[in-house]
């Protein structure tokens, strides 16, 4: 049965305005209880009731615009699904935003509440939330262009789940898997770990059941052979037992624990099993949560889990659309995400403000002549030479002219090779080349915006222009502020749920404000 609409009093009562007089600093629950039936009008709510199948049988669902207040509350707020259920029924705060005041019991269970962001994710409707916001910003008179212009940027997001070396990794994947046949078999882990033979898995510590000097490489590579050895006994095991083998979760923690050895074990010339020197391209990191990988922000900063990246409104500070990949993944493969997110807002992006690491992304490559890229440009070096700037580029006739008029033809993507004996009498030669072959200049296939953005920041106006990138970073912060430095779900999906939700509370405060100035401007 699909829920009908929720229509809670506009109007402030007077226990509601006593308690808006008594909240001081936390202003969000205050503005949601204002503007919350413009958030959720009619036709939102309807198209969230679409969540809901068309049946005439059970009881009413509770209107899908109460559990997403609750699940806005939460990013605001940091409470987890079992802490919203207890500030319904404790906080006067959360009373306030959901229509509840008073009461003893929640409006709804923990378990629903869970159900309707499982639901939401599936559907795809929380990227619903952030237009909203946008929805709601363009019925001010101060916004409502469709000429976007924004930038983007990212931040780390550490994985919610625990990073483990290999020797453990393998440890946890069997644990797991044993785990689950003792459910099965009404029987204790320990129990099947010993019938098995692999009583070290039991144990509350891999390394500490194989109390080994693990400063000795031969101690270790002995460690790595008793654990590969517990894993061929355990498939042995399993294989006898058909309604094990098939067990989803027990096929995913074999499988994983393959994967572990393929990507972490080798075995030498001598047939010795060791670890692999170096660290594999897709390494995988974390047993609970596959998607999680090494990252870096830069050559000092490491960090396990993903990247969250938002692209921001320059000229309103509104967040459009976010996205979040795993942490080794180039930030440029974000953007055909965040493309498809503003297509359903019906935008045109004519101003992007990025950093060097967008530059290969498909916004950039793919951009119609209506986008203009600001982008601090590649430093050009060659000693105390000329650099390939000193070279003037005519693309309308593909030519290239060295500083002392020698002109030659060029392609986009290739090389030009300056002829050897007009070098060698150059006046400029010592300045330009030692090469004995001539002076040669590669073409680079992105080498006309390349030169644009060198151009554009060597007069004052580019430069400011590149400083207006600086206002996505404060967003970051703020989003960082509220969703903290570490994920709080397992897998990129559930992550982006909660970096879109936390995005909507970043909106919502930048809407205070907005329509804070258009009051005062409508009253003046």
């Amino acid at each position: 049965m699909r829920p009908g609409n929720w229509n809670p009093p506009i109007e402030l009562s007077a226990p509601e305005q006593s308690i808006v007089k008594r909240i001081k600093r936390a202003k969000l629950f205050t503005f949601l209880r204002q503007y919350r039936h413009q958030l959720f009008n009619e036709e939102f709510q309807k198209e969230l009731s679409k969540l809901y199948a068309d049946s005439t049988k059970g009881h009413p669902p509770v209107p899908p615009a109460q559990l997403a207040l609750a699940s806005i509350l939460q990013a605001y707020t940091g409470a987890s699904d079992a802490e919203a259920i207890e500030a319904l029924s404790m906080d006067r705060r959360w009373q306030l935003v959901l229509d509840c005041i008073d009461c003893e019991n929640a409006p709804f269970s923990q378990a629903t509440l869970v159900r309707f962001r499982t639901a939401l994710i599936i559907q795809g409707l929380d990227r619903r939330l952030i237009e909203r916001t946008v929805e709601l910003a363009e019925q001010t008179k101060g916004f409502g262009s469709k000429q976007l212009r924004a930038a983007l940027d990212s931040s780390p997001l550490w994985g919610a789940s625990k990073v483990e070396d290999t020797y453990n990794l393998l440890g946890h994947a069997l644990k797991k898997a044993i785990g689950v046949i003792a459910r099965q078999q009404g029987r204790g882990l320990a129990e099947i770990a010993n019938d098995i033979g692999v009583d070290i898995v039991a144990s509350s510590s891999l390394k500490a059941a194989l109390d080994l000097n693990w400063d000795d490489p031969d101690q270790k590579n002995l460690a790595l052979g008793v654990v590969l050895d517990a894993l061929e006994r355990f498939e042995t095991f399993v294989q006898a037992q058909p309604e094990s083998i098939e067990h989803p979760q027990v096929r995913s923690a074999l499988e994983a624990a393959r994967l572990i050895e393929a990507q972490d074990v080798e075995v030498d010339a001598h047939g010795e099993v060791k670890l692999l020197n170096g660290v594999a391209k897709e390494r995988r990191i974390s047993i609970e949560d596959e998607e999680m990988r090494h990252g870096r922000k830069s050559k000092s900063q490491r960090f396990d889990g993903y990247k969250r990246h938002i692209l921001r409104d320059l000229d309103n500070g509104l967040v459009r659309a976010v996205g979040v990949t795993r942490a080794n993944i180039p930030e440029a493969s974000v953007t055909d995400a965040i493309a498809t997110d503003l297509k359903y807002q019906k935008v045109n992006l004519v101003e992007l403000h990025i950093d060097r690491a967008y530059l290969s992304s498909s916004l950039v490559q793919n951009r119609t002549q209506e986008l203009t890229v600001y982008c601090k440009a590649w430093q050009v070096k060659n000693g105390k030479r000329f650099t390939k700037t000193a070279f003037t580029l005519d693309w309308d006739n593909q030519t290239i002219c060295c500083p002392n008029q020698v002109t030659l033809p060029f392609s986009v993507g290739g090389k030009v090779q300056f002829p050897k004996n007009i070098c060698a009498t150059c006046p400029f030669r010592e300045r330009c080349t030692t090469s004995k072959t001539g002076r040669s200049v590669s073409i680079h296939p992105d080498e006309p915006l390349f030169r644009e953005l060198q151009q554009r920041q060597l007069t004052p106006a580019g430069r400011a222009k590149l400083r207006e990138r600086v206002a996505v970073e404060h967003s970051l912060s703020h989003i960082g502020r509220w969703q903290g430095d570490q994920a709080r779900y397992v897998g990129s999906r559930k992550n982006l749920f909660d970096l879109r939700r936390t995005a909507v509370v970043h909106n919502l405060h930048v809407l205070a404000k907005i329509f804070t100035n258009t009051t005062e401007q409508s009253a003046t």
